[in-house]
């Protein structure tokens, strides 16, 4: 019997997985975080006024049971109404005032631990999670909710090599505009979300100078299109083979848009990425991830016109092709790269370089203590491409031997190598609200589970 369950991060996973289980009725929850919040995670945390959500407010209640609450919260607050894109601060505040009102109304079944979590073990009787300090916290289930850990540095730069006033490996740091004068470039490694975020906290911050964002297909993120969003259905499931579905989604993308084609491969995409054997996961990550990316993960229509004026305004730039080397140059750095389509290398000079090249869960390369330690003993193991945690379609962990732990769970971007579609809140949500049924057995009530 699960009576306690230890939650490594709690960040918008891991709060809301301590939610549910009070929620449901479940095992007493131990929130473990290593930031001075609970509640927010990286991405609410670290986030600027101008940073706005990408999805509309109607779509972000925390509660899969209850849609409107998100809606009902901001309206209250004056933050606008279903359709609005509102400040990812304000869904910070959210998200904790959640959590707070959770620990109050039952302290003793949710409590939160400040600690840096550096190992977790586990077994058929249960798991415990070893602090920093040397505290060990023991539960009979734990779940890993560590949500997005920080880029890898980009092929051909030494961290060690850089300083911070050189090179920002954390995109999210405080400082990450501090220094700069209005003659400076600024290289951002990567052409998603978060140089989006990065580029306008540097307009925010009054940088003046040039922004250059470099990724290998120098695609960048398509803003929200004007009015309510349009639901539409395919009237089959797409193939599952890469490259039938780079033609259909590419055919269809013709006939509707590409918004559209994506749009309305949503109420399939776990479906398919569950049954696609490895091979045909690897192939949709080399040539259809880069679209499915830009189209799939959009922005808000003011942040898109914020990123389109400073581009017509000769402060953004974007380009296409892949860096080779970094080399300290005085106050700045000297970047190699090689543009997409040229055999040829150039070099530029610019005064920092900042690694917005999106998150990573690679085992291997990973810094992070706690996962390292796991994974050297076989208690962990990647996903078959290397992008997450490997885990079950229950969210159990699997070990190097191939066996799924049976008290031992992940959630959020940890699993996206097993269900893909986990990186955002009409995700998450249903993936905490299903974890948390399992763990405090309510998936039998009203004959569920027979």
């Amino acid at each position: 019997m699960i009576r306690d369950v230890a939650i490594v991060g709690a960040g918008f996973s891991g709060a809301l997985q301590a939610i549910n289980l009070l929620r449901h009725g479940g095992p007493r929850a131990t929130l473990i975080e290593r930031r001075p919040e609970a509640g927010r995670g990286v991405a609410y945390a670290a986030a600027h006024p101008s940073h706005l959500l990408n999805v509309r407010a109607g779509n972000m209640s925390a509660l899969p049971d209850d849609p409107g609450h998100f809606v009902r919260w901001a309206e209250a607050r004056g933050h606008g109404g279903a359709g609005s894109f509102v400040p990812r601060i304000v869904y910070g505040a959210y998200l904790a005032e959640l959590l707070d009102e959770a620990v109050a109304a039952a302290p003793e079944r949710v409590r939160i631990v400040r600690g840096d979590a550096v190992d977790v073990t586990a077994d058929a009787s249960g798991g415990s999670v070893l602090l920093a300090d040397g505290e060990r916290i023991a539960a009979d289930a734990v779940v890993l909710a560590l949500g997005n850990l920080p880029p890898h540095p980009p092929a051909g730069l030494d961290p060690a090599t850089l300083g911070p006033d050189l090179y920002a490996a954390d995109p999210w740091a405080a400082g990450v505009a501090d220094g700069l004068a209005d003659e400076d470039v600024v290289l951002v490694i990567g052409t998603g979300l978060t140089m989006v975020d990065v580029a306008l906290l540097l307009n925010a911050r009054g940088f003046g100078g040039r922004i250059l964002a470099v990724s290998r297909r120098g695609l960048r993120p398509r803003g929200h299109q004007p009015g309510a969003p349009v639901s539409t259905a395919l009237a089959e499931r797409p193939s599952i083979a890469a490259s039938a579905l780079v033609a259909e989604v590419r055919a269809r993308a013709e006939a509707v848009g590409w918004h559209a084609a994506v749009d309305e491969l949503r109420p399939y995409t776990r479906g398919m990425w569950l049954a696609a054997p490895a091979e045909q996961k690897a192939r949709f990550l080399r040539h259809l991830r880069p679209w499915w990316d830009v189209h799939r993960h959009r922005l808000a229509p003011a942040v898109a016109d914020r990123i389109a004026a400073m581009e017509a305004a000769g402060r953004l730039a974007f380009a296409a092709g892949r860096t080779t080397g970094f080399v300290a140059d005085g106050d700045g750095v000297r970047v190699t790269w090689r543009p997409r389509g040229s055999d040829a290398a150039e070099t530029i000079r610019v005064r920092r370089v900042v690694n917005c090249s999106g998150p990573q869960i690679d085992l291997a390369r990973t810094a992070e203590p706690m996962l390292r330690r796991m994974t050297a003993r076989g208690a962990i193991r990647p996903d078959a491409n290397a992008i997450g945690l490997d885990v079950d379609a229950q969210a159990r962990v699997i070990r190097a031997d191939s066996t799924p732990h049976e008290r031992l769970f992940a959630l959020g971007p940890l699993t996206r190598g097993t269900f893909w579609e986990i990186v955002a809140v009409p995700d998450i949500r249903v993936q905490t609200w299903d974890l948390a049924r399992r763990l405090a057995n309510a998936q039998w009530v009203g004959g569920e589970g027979l």
